[in-house]
């Protein structure tokens, strides 16, 4: 049966909302993020302010530097996690065959339906547009690569005839056509080409995606490695990848940028501390322990540093998430050095049964009990960490504080 994937994008998503929630900003250029003079990043824009070269990701200092006139709205997830979910919602009453790439993001394969693809598409956006009054764009084609490729080149082309409005735009590609439809384009469109490898192609005098496709298999997996295969399969438009339903967690972090410079050791310990009661509760919420920590720095200049060590078993614990981001900050901070970001993360997880509950627990015992003792322990131990996580999602993260840090702060 030829495949027929769908990639839908939701346009400047949280820009929309946020006009659905406030009709006078329709038409203006504004930015969802921080604060120009506490380090704020644009998080979305307006199509308004993108003309005037506004993108996400940019400082938001910059951001009102090129456009004195850029309204800045405060982001508002719990508003766009329900818009989401309303969109999630029309998609899974289309197909239960539903990839959510991201909050604003998601793939279909609809290829059991028997209409016409764009039919399909076109239906689809008009639900959106109508139902939720929201603007979409999609890409139609016979697999994933295509069909977000195809999206953004809609995008592209639609935004160049609009006055500042979103694009909701539909590209198709026809099965059989997705070759021809790549060739022109340029190899930074193509996934698995950043600007690294854009240079190397750039250097042996490939610019386009029709230009990779014209190289020999074994040349570029020559120069590439097992890169090259992938490169040229792409190029050919091959991705015979399915629409995944369910997407495996690969890290649970959280991180801070601060809005001035901290030097204080001290400071930054505590910030280790409560990014790891935030990692432990998302861990929780997944049922997951990991043997991975990680440590995230980034310096005045922008220099990012990434440290991560191994534990000997498994954790969801913070006090342990904790004590190994601690070692490495002491390890890899030079004294002094004046820290911009820091961030904290688990990774190489393993999903939780209850029997491994009930051997892991034993690990918080004085002494090693006998089996019935551990099985007896082991849910109370995790109802206390459900309680905990419960209540610092209801009233912060401050609500509940180890005895230590409460004789810290007296002592202070």
């Amino acid at each position: 049966m030829t495949r027929k994937i769908l990639h839908l994008d939701l346009d400047a998503f949280f820009c929309s909302v946020e006009e659905l929630r406030d009709p006078s900003l329709k038409g203006k250029p504004f930015a969802v993020g921080g604060k120009p003079d506490q380090r704020g990043v644009v998080a979305s824009c307006s199509y308004a302010a993108r003309r005037f070269g506004v993108h996400s990701a940019m400082p938001m200092s910059r951001a009102v530097r090129i456009c004195p006139d850029l309204l800045i709205v405060p982001h508002d997830f719990k508003a766009y996690r329900e818009y989401s979910h309303r969109v999630m919602d029309i998609l899974h009453a289309l197909t239960p065959l539903v990839e959510q790439i991201s909050i604003d993001e998601a793939f279909l394969d609809v290829s059991a339906l028997s209409d016409d693809p764009e039919r399909i598409a076109r239906r689809l956006q008009a639900q959106i547009n109508n139902r939720l009054n929201l603007s979409c764009s999609l890409g139609v084609a016979g697999n994933k690569l295509v069909a977000k490729i195809a999206n953004n080149i809609g995008k592209d082309a639609k935004k160049k005839d609009s006055a500042g409005t979103p694009p909701n735009a539909i590209m198709i590609v026809a099965v059989g056509t997705e070759a021809e439809f790549l060739a022109p384009l340029p190899t930074r469109e193509l996934w698995g080409v950043g600007p690294q490898t854009e240079q190397k192609l750039a250097e042996i005098g490939i610019s386009t995606i029709g230009d990779i496709a014209a190289r020999s298999e074994v040349e570029l997996i020559r120069r590439f490695g097992k890169h090259g295969h992938d490169l040229w399969r792409h190029a050919q438009g091959m991705d015979d990848r399915p629409v995944e339903t369910e997407r495996e967690t690969k890290q649970v972090s959280r991180e801070i940028t601060y809005v001035q410079d901290v030097r204080d050791a001290a400071k930054l310990r505590d910030t280790l501390r409560e990014l790891s009661e935030d990692v432990s509760s998302g861990l929780h919420k997944e049922n997951l322990r990991g043997t991975t920590i990680k440590l995230k720095l980034r310096w005045s200049d922008f220099t990012t540093l990434t440290r991560q060590t191994t534990l000997m078993s498994p954790t969801d614990d913070a006090a342990k998430i904790y004590e190994a981001a601690e070692r490495l900050l002491e390890k890899h901070r030079p004294a002094g050095k004046a820290v911009r970001l820091i961030g904290v993360g688990v990774s190489h997880f393993i999903a939780l049964s209850t029997a491994q509950l009930s051997l892991w627990s034993a690990e918080k015992l004085e002494s090693t009990p006998d089996p019935e003792t551990v099985a007896e322990q082991a849910p109370k131990a995790k109802q206390l960490q459900s309680a905990l996580n419960a209540l610092r999602d209801k009233f912060g993260s401050a609500a509940v504080k180890r005895a230590s840090d409460l004789k810290r702060e007296g002592e202070d």
